[in-house]
């Protein structure tokens, strides 16, 4: 946040498992009504010597962009008056230092809202107030005024008959959590508890929401210096990650933000309150540096595999890539309604993305902390985004394989292995006298069906469990025999017309057709063919070599000895 320069990753973590192919998951009998759909907009930090100092560019940089809903961490007037008849939705803060006299007197209370927020309204749409920011973490000191505060700004609220327009809550850091493994267990530090039971009973009687700030981020930097560290796709919420098993319940999650909220609606539970909303007031991911808490990383309890070198992974791990797939996965997904997690399928959800700018008053240049925004002071983009839905496509999870578990035994091993064999894995190499057919274990051979199964299938969730007897893993295992590599190539016999069509949907459906446009390094052959032939390979190497992904209504033919068109070698990677 702007007031809190540090931000914590949260206690313990969700351990890796692999999804159990099970039919009729019975999911929890909870589901709430929508009201209105769920908005993702920006947090706007202002910790920093050289940002715009014309707030009319900073509302025209909004509206440019398609951002809707903006969160400040203040309620300057200069920003709320540019900020007027713009349409953009507003939340304000009451900065920490003003609880304590907002707790003990009413009319400063009363004052303050008149001020901040009777003044704008409705000109500019100011929809919440946030009292404080991470008090817990910031100023503990102030926990015990923290709800008479948020009492006193609602009831100031509704004696200027504001009350049903602008909600009064309290941005919560996720370390506010004592248990957040599982996720069902999820649960409140316990000298928080007195505290947290009043607010959510404030936030229920007043019709608000509780309001989080919860970062993979930080989670995930600090799992790389333990033995068993997050899987980087299940961070940035990439599709294609391997799924984690909440044992207790049963449920899968394909992301660690959706594991994180759930912890929190099941701390909410714990104490009682089944129909508390919850808003994300701060997510996001650095697109430079490293984070310094001054701390010694979470405890985490997972399972699974080391697969990479810690200290590697920490220097990458705020990248612009990283930064660039984790917001545009949250963007898009809100925009599509997909707000709801595993345990609330239906719940709406609002989103700020933190930060609108990086800011360099919150550290050094290479401290994470300057290094969340979306632009750079000047204006311009760190990366590609777009709020209206149209920015660029999430990254495409790592290479990975599927192998098979020891530990469950040759006769659950065998029974995958006849499960995949029958349902679209190529198990032809591994009958006796084919190419993989030795080693002649159940184990080799349950390998290389569970690797051929999941790699048809897309590497899509859940293709590489088996009922445990599967796990995913990110470096090509040794001393098994893989299946082959293979490529797509264009069936001339079809004609160019259908050639073409073909090359247009593969060059506009994942494909990178950038050298065969003209100039490009494989250009030559200038013909129909040629260049279908690169499309194709392209789209079905981008896609996993997944069944179905070079047949293009005929057009498309695998094979299995490195093609060669013209000059050009095609590739066997996306």
């Amino acid at each position: 946040s702007s007031s809190v320069l540090r931000r914590s990753s949260g206690v313990a973590l969700l351990r890796p498992l692999f999804l159990v192919l099970l039919l009729g998951i019975t999911m929890p009998l909870l589901f709430f009504s929508r009201t209105e759909a769920a908005e993702v907009g920006v947090s706007y930090g202002r910790v920093a010597n050289d940002l715009p100092q014309n707030q009319g560019s900073v509302v025209d940089l909004l509206k440019q962009n398609g951002i809707t809903m903006v969160r400040i961490y203040d309620a300057f007037p200069d920003v709320l008056t540019s900020l007027a008849n713009t349409g953009i939705k507003v939340m304000v803060m009451m900065p920490n230092e003003n609880l304590a006299a907002a707790a003990s007197d009413p009319s400063n209370a009363l004052q303050w809202v008149q001020t901040n927020v009777q003044a704008f309204y409705p000109a500019t749409l100011i929809n919440g107030v946030a009292v404080g920011n991470e008090v817990f973490d910031s100023r503990p000191d102030l926990n015990s005024v923290l709800v008479p505060a948020m009492t006193n700004v609602q009831a100031a609220l509704a004696q200027l008959g504001l009350a049903d327009a602008v909600k009064v809550s309290t941005p919560v850091a996720f370390d506010a959590l004592q248990t957040s493994y599982p996720p069902s267990q999820g649960s409140f530090k316990d000298e928080l508890v007195p505290v947290m039971k009043s607010m959510l009973d404030f936030l229920q009687r007043t019709g608000s929401y509780l309001t989080v700030n919860v970062y993979p981020f930080f989670a995930y930097y600090d799992s790389l210096t333990t033995p068993n560290p997050i899987s980087l796709d299940y961070a940035l919420g990439n599709s294609g990650a391997a799924a984690v098993l909440d044992d207790d319940t049963d449920v899968t999650y394909t992301n660690l933000l959706d594991a994180q909220l759930d912890a929190t609606y099941y701390a909410m539970e714990g104490l009682g309150f089944t129909s508390v909303s919850l808003h994300t007031t701060e997510s996001g991911w650095p697109s430079h540096g490293k984070p310094n808490h001054g701390k010694p990383p979470s405890e985490v309890r997972r399972g699974g595999r080391r697969l990479l070198d810690s200290a590697a992974d920490q220097d990458t791990a705020a990248s612009v890539a990283n930064a660039q797939a984790y917001n545009n996965n949250l963007i898009n997904r809100v925009l599509a309604g997909r707000t709801g997690t595993p345990h609330r399928p239906d719940a709406d959800m609002d989103v700020y993305i933190f930060a609108l700018f990086n800011e360099n008053g919150k550290g050094d240049a290479d401290d994470t902390e300057s290094n969340f925004g979306l632009f750079y002071p000047n204006e311009t983009k760190v990366y590609s985004f777009d709020f209206q839905g149209t920015g660029a496509p999430p990254l495409p999870p790592r290479q990975s394989w599927c192998v098979a578990n020891a530990a469950v035994g040759d006769a659950r091993l065998q029974e995958a292995l006849d499960y995949a064999c029958g349902n679209g894995a190529d198990c032809s190499a591994i009958q006796p006298g084919g190419s993989c057919f030795q080693p002649d274990t159940v184990l080799a051979h349950a390998s290389y069906a569970f690797n051929s199964y999941y790699q048809n299938k897309g590497r899509a969730s859940g293709t590489c469990n088996f009922n445990g007897a599967g796990s995913i893993v990110y470096q090509e295992p040794t001393g098994t025999c893989s299946a082959p590599v293979s490529w797509c190539v264009a069936n001339a016999a079809v004609g160019d017309a259908r050639l073409q069509t073909a090359l247009d949907y593969a060059c506009s459906n994942g494909a990178d057709c950038s050298a065969i446009q003209p100039g490009g390094a494989c250009f030559q052959p200038d013909t129909t063919a040629s260049h279908a032939s690169y499309a194709f390979n392209s789209y079905y190497q981008h896609n996993y070599r997944a069944s179905g992904t070079c047949d293009f209504s005929g057009a498309g033919s695998i094979v299995y000895q490195q093609p060669t068109v013209g000059n050009c070698v095609l590739p066997s990677n996306g």
